[in-house]
């Protein structure tokens, strides 16, 4: 069989299933993912053994440090996955929603249903957890899912495709519900996001040329965010060991996350008072630390930042530091380097905080907290399918309700229109 007839046959039996998928109970989705979780923490040596095999291919290969960590399983994340399954089937079942109902004065009710998206195409690479994520925010949200992981990661995503579908099958529910896709072929991806006939949303996630692709490329409406160029502000009234823990936590938790700081702004007034303590820090944990001219006047020897750094990226232990005169600066630099995706502000002025949280257009924006927690896990969701930075359709982290629309609906008694 052909790649090409292969991946539409794949549609075909995603279309099939999420027609089942749409009308299944809340009781059997929920069941699915019990069951789904008992596979993965059953399954956990098996996990363990077929990630361990990537990450040495991985390493073979010369993946970098970023790529790698990413990459990586251990008992402590795949305790994280199951916890995630947990919280998804805890959380309400958002389909058949009814919201908005009213009377119009013709007499009929009109209201909007909550619905599935249908069939969610999903393409990513590294990191095997997105494979569980995907599959159970789409199994809870009614709708059937492709995933196509990427070459790294395959014995790890397959080892995991063998629990979910291991889950579907005690639940009664479709195998199809959920296919990850087995070749490694690229032009699988070209195939994948070009059916409109059974695919209804692609969601990328990965580097910023894969995102960029499949943006350019896609006949299907595409759920994205290109990078994550995150920054905090440590504010001329901040509390000082706040604005340590969190601007330090923001950058060292994890370096190859989309959420981790890369760009520290601090308020010149504040600035000797906290940078001192943070560069100790930081180069204690191995931080490169490029700063603005003002930044290298308080902390010697680091290397200058350039105008690229502002735009940049890193996810390594790298950082980009800027002294601003005020929150203006701030919010100016903000506008212009942001991607959008999660800035953050250190300050005990509500007055100042309150503007932050309006003037930032990003998908999170938060007051004296970590970057880091910008996440769908963090926020509640159970996990997240990706972080969107897009204005339609969902934006943010993407988790149950971001994988559903809504459906006009009317109540009539034989109502006709005069």
């Amino acid at each position: 069989m052909s790649l090409q007839a292969d991946m539409l046959r794949i549609g075909e039996q995603a279309r099939d299933a999420s027609v089942f998928l749409a009308k299944a109970s809340t009781a059997m989705k929920n069941q699915a993912l019990a069951m789904i979780a008992e596979q993965i923490e059953k399954r956990q040596d098996q996990l363990l053994s077929a990630n361990e095999k990537d990450v040495a291919n991985g390493q073979e290969k010369g993946l970098d440090s970023a790529l790698l960590e990413r990459l990586t399983i251990n008992p402590a994340r795949i305790a994280s996955m199951i916890e995630g399954v947990q919280q998804i089937i805890a959380l309400p079942d958002p389909i058949g929603e009814i919201s908005n109902m009213h009377y119009r004065p013709t007499g009929i009710q009109v209201g909007k249903m909550r619905v599935p998206l249908g069939v969610v195409g999903m393409i990513y690479e590294s990191r095997p957890n997105v494979t569980l994520d995907a599959a159970s925010l789409c199994l809870k949200s009614g709708n059937a899912t492709i995933l196509r992981g990427g070459s790294e990661a395959a014995h790890s995503n397959q080892a995991i495709a063998q629990c979910i579908h291991a889950g579907l099958v005690v639940a009664n529910l479709p195998r199809t519900a959920v296919q990850v896709i087995e070749t490694t072929d690229r032009a699988a991806v070209g195939e994948l996001i070009k059916m409109t006939q059974y695919v209804d949303v692609i969601i990328p996630r990965g580097g910023k040329s894969l995102i960029e692709r499949i943006s350019q490329e896609a006949r299907v409406p595409v759920i994205k965010h290109l990078d994550g160029i995150c920054h905090v502000y440590i504010d001329d009234e901040a509390d000082i060991d706040k604005a340590v823990a969190i601007a330090y936590n923001a950058k060292t938790h994890r370096y190859g996350t989309c959420n981790t700081m890369e760009t520290l702004l601090v308020a010149e007034r504040i600035a000797q008072r906290v940078l001192p303590l943070l560069a100790e820090k930081y180069l204690a944990s191995g931080v490169e630390l490029r700063g603005c001219p003002a930044t290298q006047a308080l902390i010697t020897g680091i290397t200058p930042a350039t105008e690229e750094d502002w735009h940049t990226e890193y996810l390594a232990p790298i950082l980009s530091i800027r002294i601003v005169p005020n929150i203006d600066s701030a919010l100016a630099h903000i506008r212009q380097y942001s991607s959008q995706h999660t800035d953050a502000i250190v300050t005990e002025n509500w007055t100042k905080a309150q503007r932050f949280l309006r003037e930032v257009d990003s998908s999170s924006v938060i007051i004296n907290a970590s970057t880091r927690f910008a996440d769908g896990f963090e926020y509640g969701l159970g996990a997240e399918i990706g972080i969107s930075t897009d204005k339609f359709h969902a934006r943010g982290p993407v988790g149950l309700e971001g994988l559903t629309s809504q459906k006009y609906i009317v109540f009539g008694d034989g109502h006709i229109r005069l």
